[in-house]
């Protein structure tokens, strides 16, 4: 398989209460490691695919353990670079309170004065890490961290545009992110959806995009919101979502979706019941449809396999979903017996 993924964007320490108990309850946490963009760069290695992740940690052993779990994913860690001691910043973090039942599970960030956000597009060599590459993967999660993190999804833009390189964005749009400062979130993801052929969010991430609501019901809705999304960006070729109905914590009922300009898809809706993990389900769909996407698959595939991934990613604890192509093939909605 020639040409390589590039993944942008901040990797991060994951600490959640184990046991679905409440913080209140709790004497130690789960440490994981994660991030949207690095959980979508795991999942297409995972799948067979060669994935190069351009994210910056700090020197010390909380950085050595987010670059030490990108390469047992398979990831190519040749663009994580570390800042020096001098230089300051730490480990970007966030803390899960795992819900259950009708308690939903809840995020609070710690991220602000990390490596990653306190870099800037000249911490970063773009261009050797797009040589080659045949798709380049961000979200709007880094520019939701401010104007430095806005400058940085810039540059990853501009670079990746300049190289002639296919972007994917994923909207990925986290309130407690954009209201933590004095952001323009509608004008500033709209700056960075002009470059995208492939874009990952739903009708709510359009209305958001384009600042007004779609009134259709269902597929209806989608279909009109994609369309409005592809007359307002012309780069745009794909567009990429799910549809979750949460029943509980432990239980939803879910579909996949592709958009392209002149057809769609929709699945059938599987039930996902006994959640381990809701984190990075969203990541691992992404990777399930790009990974089709790189295959030149048409669009019934892609939204089949995103779907697959999304639900075995339900399974799986952490936020990197780890599914191989043969398991991703043999995913059946019904589960089945022990593969032996």
């Amino acid at each position: 398989m020639t040409g390589h993924v590039t993944c942008f964007g901040e990797v991060l320490l994951r600490f959640a209460t184990p046991g679905h108990r409440l913080t209140v309850q709790c004497d130690a946490l789960d440490m994981v490691v994660g991030g949207a963009e690095a959980n979508v760069a795991a999942g297409l290695a995972s799948l067979g695919h060669r994935v190069k992740m351009v994210t910056r940690l700090p020197s010390g052993p909380l950085g050595d353990k987010a670059r030490a779990a990108l390469g047992a994913a398979g990831v190519d860690t040749t663009h994580v670079s570390r800042a020096s001691k001098d230089r300051g910043g730490r480990m970007g973090l966030y803390f899960l309170e795992s819900g259950a039942g009708l308690r939903p599970s809840s995020i609070v960030y710690d991220r602000a004065g990390s490596v990653f956000a306190l870099s800037s597009g000249g911490d970063f060599d773009f261009a050797s890490a797009l040589e080659g590459a045949r798709l380049f993967h961000l979200s709007g999660i880094t520019p939701a961290l401010g104007r430095g993190g806005v400058a940085l999804a810039q540059a990853a833009v501009t670079a990746a545009t300049s190289a002639g390189v296919p972007i994917c964005f994923d909207g990925n749009y986290r309130a407690l992110l954009w209201d933590a400062w004095d952001s323009d979130p509608r004008r500033v993801l709209t700056e960075l959806m002009q470059a995208a052929t492939v874009m990952i969010g739903n009708h709510r991430d359009i209305s958001l995009l384009l600042g007004k609501p779609f009134s259709g019901d269902g597929s209806d809705r989608r279909r009109e919101a994609a369309l409005a999304a592809f007359d307002a960006f012309p780069n745009l070729q794909l567009i990429a979502s799910t549809a979750r109905h949460v029943v509980n914590a432990g239980h939803h009922r879910i579909a996949a979706r592709i958009d392209a300009r002149e057809d769609a898809h929709q699945t059938a809706e599987v039930d996902v019941t006994g959640i381990v993990d809701r984190i990075g389900t969203g990541d691992a769909f992404a990777a399930g449809v790009l990974h089709k996407w790189l295959e030149g698959a048409d669009i019934a595939a892609m939204a089949e396999a995103g779907l697959a991934y999304t639900v075995l990613k339900h399974t799986q604890p952490g936020d990197m979903g780890l599914v191989t192509r043969d398991e991703l093939d043999a995913f059946s909605a019904s589960g089945g017996d022990v593969r032996r």
